[in-house]
């Protein structure tokens, strides 16, 4: 092969590697594009889920947490009073 034949395949092959690059980095591009549209639209939905039925929610998980609460401390007097029953079923048999 001749040497200018060489030069020119090599310069073909460089604009080759150039192109398929840059339509690679275009395709890469648009599917960023797509990706980011798509988290936008997640993020918008999951601010009006937020709004529309999560905040209403906080204030009845408060009242169901402060009356959990109260029934936790009245364990311990409702297992005393049982301990009576028991006591008094299994004396009286």
């Amino acid at each position: 092969m001749s040497t200018n034949l060489l030069i020119l395949l090599s310069v073909v092959e460089a604009v080759l590697l150039v192109v398929v690059l840059a339509l690679a980095l275009i395709e890469i591009r648009r599917r960023l594009v797509l990706i980011s549209d798509g988290l936008a639209t997640l993020a918008s939905a999951l601010v009006t889920v937020e709004a529309q039925h999560l905040r209403p929610l906080a204030g009845l998980l408060t009242a169901i947490n402060q009356r959990a609460g109260t029934l936790l401390g009245l364990l311990p007097v409702i297992a005393s009073k049982a301990q009576i029953v028991v006591d008094h079923v299994a004396g009286g048999q």
